[in-house]
């Protein structure tokens, strides 16, 4: 697929890379010195990309624009891939999409790795921006089915249930193509995986599961024609590591999503690196090549130290 999200001097040999999310505190975003000391210490530390979310209008009128985001960070530290994970396409045009990632990908070759999901958590979302939720999963297949043409720099010709194009054209096609992943638990992700995508974003799985899901994939592309992709498959949940990680994590993720913990216990493993790190063992074992974490610690220190200690375990498989 030609990306390289880390320098060959770090590159483990089964080819996992490891991303960490930005802190969640909003005003990390205004803080151009706290930007600055933390994605240096992710670059030192060895970690090879961030991943941010992408939201227009959520629970209320709250997230963020998650292709303005990787350009800053992109920006801020050259070091570093991005991943968007995930992006609502739905919510866009993909002529529209497709420049802005051509562009992107000008300025920053090789580092861009674009996450598509279907959303869907919070319906207002959708209808603000005039798009039926119940049509959020027909909508994204379209724009994909436009979207990949033209990042590849082809001309196209389309008429369908909510697009129409003639002659459009994207050019200079991004160099090397800028991977697209397809998150989602459903069969009906897996399809558009199998069709559309470069790999499967999984999250709350269990590694049996993750397996299975791979098989599927891989089933349904060669039914498609598409039975020689070179998949990058990977995973993206929370963490919690150290001391007291449970009860620290919990209290995160209770806050986050306004629901109990133990809903996400079995998918969001504490402890310490070498555990965490059996933890996803399998899923390496399964396919999964890039692995997306939010990491909880006692201080950002020890969450950038300890989940670059889980990166090196899960490069040495």
């Amino acid at each position: 697929m030609g990306l390289q999200l880390r320098s060959p001097a770090m590159a483990g040999s089964n080819g996992i890379s490891v991303g960490i999310a930005p802190p969640v505190d909003s005003t990390w975003w205004s803080n151009r010195a706290r930007q600055h000391d933390y994605l240096s210490m992710v670059a030192d530390a060895g970690l090879d990309h961030l991943f941010i979310a992408d939201h227009v209008a959520f629970r209320g009128g709250t997230g963020a624009d998650g292709l303005i985001q990787a350009t800053t960070l992109l920006a801020l530290q050259p070091g570093l891939g991005v991943e968007v994970g995930v992006y609502l396409l739905a919510l866009r045009h993909p002529v529209l999409v497709a420049r802005q990632l051509a562009t992107l990908a000008e300025h920053a070759p090789g580092r861009l790795v674009l996450g598509v999901g279907v959303g869907g958590e919070d319906r207002r979302e959708f209808e603000v921006c005039e798009v039926d939720p119940g049509t959020r999963g027909r909508r994204t297949n379209e724009a994909l089915a436009v979207l990949r043409p033209l990042l590849a720099g082809e001309t196209v010709d389309h008429r369908g249930e909510f697009f129409e194009l003639r002659r459009a054209r994207v050019l200079p096609a991004p160099d090397p193509p800028i991977p697209i992943v397809v998150g989602g638990r459903s069969h009906a992700a897996l399809r558009r995986t199998a069709r559309h995508g470069d790999g499967w974003l999984a999250a709350w799985t269990t590694a049996e599961r993750f397996a299975d899901a791979v098989s599927e994939i891989a089933e349904l592309a060669a039914g498609v024609g598409r039975d020689e992709v070179d998949w990058r498959h990977g995973y993206q949940g929370w963490i919690g590591i150290g001391a007291d990680a449970e009860s620290r994590l919990a209290g995160m993720m209770e806050g986050f999503y306004q629901v109990p913990f133990d809903q996400f216990s079995r998918h969001a493993p504490c402890g310490e690196p070498e555990e965490i790190a059996a933890h996803f063992a399998p899923f390496v074992e399964a396919g999964a090549r890039h692995f997306n974490f939010v990491p909880v610690a006692e201080t950002l220190e020890a969450s950038i130290a300890g989940l670059a200690e889980v990166a090196g375990r899960l490069r040495s498989l």
